[in-house]
């Protein structure tokens, strides 16, 4: 009896970790591999450009030369220069949509009235192009940098308006009744029950918001502005530099991944939700 009490749970390990052992190596290695595959295509069509006499004019793009200006960039702080600017605005438009969204989605969420009011005019203006909003944007504000984080904004609100919303909606409406019946006021309401419990929609909106944000980012600094990462790419093109240019769109990648995965491990910070 005692053997087969001590072997036992060790035939338990033996049946039970191969098996997380091997989910653990398949899930760290499916993200190397995709990146294999991505520098592969990206080493290949660079071979194809540099082995054509009719494009090899482009050859900039091919990994060897991108990675090669890349590195230098990052060495004498160029890349730097001109991520600083573009980080500041869309700092200042993903400010400006969270201030003004964030309000916004809690009264969609619980004022009915206020959503059926809002309902079309939203759905009307979030179809409409950001960059279209440029002319407007040009006459309205006096530099240039005003006009690009106004159309960060116009582009990062509506995510941030409509999972704040759909966050709030799927609140249990009992919860209200709970605080009320403890005595809290509308202060204790939104700060002790309404943000914990849209945090984790309200922060996917933003991450959303960026990914769209930083899209627009770029063609909104190819005019008018001396700085930026789109600006770079913009110059870069027009002196035919095309590993600078390449190099410009992998720090713009580089620098969206980055930001895209805070903001990821600040929901599982505030998620108080968990999924197997």
């Amino acid at each position: 009896m005692s053997s087969v009490g001590v072997l036992a749970p060790e035939e338990v390990r033996i049946r039970k970790f191969p098996p997380l052992t091997t989910e653990r190596a398949l899930r760290f290695a499916a993200p190397l591999v995709g990146i294999a595959l991505l520098l592969m295509v990206w080493a290949v069509g660079g071979w194809l450009i540099e082995s054509n006499p009719a494009i090899a004019a482009f050859s900039g793009f091919s990994p060897r030369h991108t990675l090669a200006r890349f590195y230098s960039m990052l060495l004498d702080g160029s890349a730097a220069a001109a991520a600083t600017p573009s980080l500041a605005r869309i700092a200042g438009g993903l400010g400006f949509a969270i201030v003004i969204g964030a309000p916004v989605g809690v009264l969609i969420g619980r004022s009915a009235l206020f959503r059926a009011v809002t309902h079309l005019p939203f759905q009307f203006l979030r179809m409409i192009s950001p960059l279209a909003w440029m002319p407007i944007a040009i006459l309205a504000f006096p530099t240039w940098n005003g006009a690009i984080v106004f159309l960060i904004a116009a582009a990062a609100i509506w995510p941030v308006i409509f999972a704040t919303a759909n966050g709030l909606k799927k609140l249990d409406p009992d919860w209200f009744k709970l605080a009320h019946n403890l005595g809290a006021n509308r202060w204790h309401v939104l700060t002790a029950v309404i943000a914990p419990a849209i945090a984790q929609d309200m922060l996917t909106g933003v991450r959303l918001a960026l990914g769209v944000a930083w899209i627009v980012l770029v063609p909104a600094e190819y005019l008018g502005v001396t700085s930026g990462l789109g600006y770079a790419i913009n110059d870069a093109r027009d002196t035919l530099e095309y590993d600078r240019l390449a190099a410009m769109v992998l720090v713009i990648g580089l620098i969206g991944f980055a930001l895209d995965g805070l903001l990821l491990a600040l929901i599982s910070r505030v998620a108080w939700t968990r999924h197997d």
